[in-house]
């Protein structure tokens, strides 16, 4: 039904999504030669490859599945094909429920999120050995749909995402290496439900780009400097 290229890396290596004819999603790989290799987590009915910093340097993807149940799980898929399942204790076991891999970098540190039974998001760090960090924003919301998610990770492992309050405003944090957490606002965005500030990417030199929704619902995007 549609092609959709999420993610490029410095070799020219892209990964993204297909529909197929039954609206089912696949994840793929287009080699810089242009050679596509079409792949599916084992037991998914649905493949992501995670959009902006779905592919790192060495050609491993990371992002999500679902389960015949309609569950999340987060996947890491190496550059010889051999993929591997990451769930993360805490998370829930119904529809849209689960765990997500969101971003990865080129070091093997992924950071995500998970959707407790509550539907409440908490964030995580997976470090290359496997081991898992979760972490909160102080001011997320603890209701259904709120709490705090994850949109980047670089090199240096600063991750950079945003956190729903118990008023479904969003606001961005920045947390460092150590895991010291830093909140964000951009001046101008809204304060109302479905409004705030919401971070995308973050680079090596510590500036963030995103956007926020103003108090008309407009939105606008935004470079935050070091």
């Amino acid at each position: 039904m549609f092609t959709f290229a999420g993610s490029i890396n410095d070799f020219g290596t892209i990964a993204g999504d297909y529909y197929d004819s039954s609206g089912a999603n696949h994840g793929f790989l287009r080699a810089a030669n242009g050679t596509i290799t079409s792949f599916d987590a084992p037991g998914s009915t649905n493949t992501n490859a995670d959009i902006f910093s779905g592919l790192n340097d060495f050609g491993v993807i990371n992002g999500e599945y679902t389960d015949s149940s309609g569950v999340w799980h987060g996947f890491l898929r190496t550059r010889n094909g051999t993929i591997t399942t990451i769930d993360v204790k805490g998370a829930g076991t119904g529809a849209k429920q689960g765990t997500l891999a969101s971003s990865g970098n080129n070091f093997g540190a992924i950071a995500g999120e998970i959707v407790n039974s509550n539907n409440v998001y908490h964030s995580f760090l997976r470090a290359p050995d496997g081991t898992i960090t979760k972490f909160n924003v102080e001011g997320a919301g603890k209701g259904s749909g709120q709490g705090t998610y994850t949109s980047n990770i670089n090199d240096f492992g600063a991750i950079t995402g945003g956190y729903t309050d118990s008023n479904n405003v969003t606001h961005g944090y920045l947390r460092a290496p150590d895991g010291t957490i830093t909140k964000f606002n951009v001046e101008g965005a809204g304060k109302g439900s479905g409004q705030g500030t919401e971070p995308v990417s973050n680079n090596l030199w510590g500036a963030i780009t995103g956007y926020y929704v103003d108090s008309n619902n407009v939105a606008h995007g935004f470079l935050r400097q070091p």
